[in-house]
């Protein structure tokens, strides 16, 4: 089982000043699915932004974007002229080349962002509730963010003896922990709270 830390990771700064990324997993090309890779000319990412200050997106040419708002009340996104207040947990899809610019009504707030490069993979976010009676598996293909709440990660395989690559038993994610989906011994979260699952899916056909 793989969780990837939020507290590892290394935060980058914009280069507007107007906020802070910290990658989650990405893909250089060479795989097909999360954790197979990083920077360079990668296909997909997945990253957690902190935006403090209104301004410019970043273009991404042949890309598509699907943001969502995770912390924070509101964020008043504008592409190619059309203006869209973003809720929180309410994930929204737009072209990468689009002409994108940002304001805090509200004040700073926190983003899940996926990027997928248009006609090779598409990435999906989904926010569901945690239950602490039900497990959440997690599969090839997909990241569970902890958005909020208190849960815990178990390897799929090793639920029955409760044991884990981190240590015996249950694995306890804090805020903003990701947990790397497998279809070999597939990942159970449990807790209450709120996860965001991201999928990415490659185009085929």
């Amino acid at each position: 089982m793989e969780i990837i830390r939020f507290a590892d990771l290394k935060p980058e700064p914009w280069r507007n000043g107007g906020g802070v990324t910290r990658e989650i997993a990405g893909n250089s090309g060479a795989g097909s699915g999360p954790g197979t890779g990083h920077n360079g000319g990668w296909d997909w990412r997945v990253s957690i932004a902190e935006v403090s200050k209104a301004g410019d997106f970043s273009p991404f040419p042949g890309m598509e974007r699907v943001l969502t708002v995770v912390e924070g009340e509101l964020l008043l996104l504008t592409v190619d002229g059309a203006e869209h207040p973003l809720e929180k947990y309410r994930a929204f899809r737009f072209s990468g080349e689009a002409s994108t610019t940002c304001a805090l009504p509200t004040g700073d707030v926190r983003n899940l962002n996926v990027i997928t490069r248009a006609g090779k993979f598409k990435g999906f976010t989904s926010i569901i509730e945690l239950s602490k009676k039900r497990a959440h598996p997690l599969f090839a293909g997909q990241l569970g963010v902890l958005l909020q709440g208190q849960a815990t990660a178990t390897d799929g395989a090793e639920a029955g003896t409760a044991t884990g690559t981190e240590g015996p038993g249950p694995v306890a994610l804090d805020r903003y922990d990701t947990v790397v989906g497998s279809d070999s011994g597939s990942p159970e979260i449990l807790g209450r709270g709120f996860l965001a699952v991201v999928s990415i899916d490659e185009v085929t056909g």
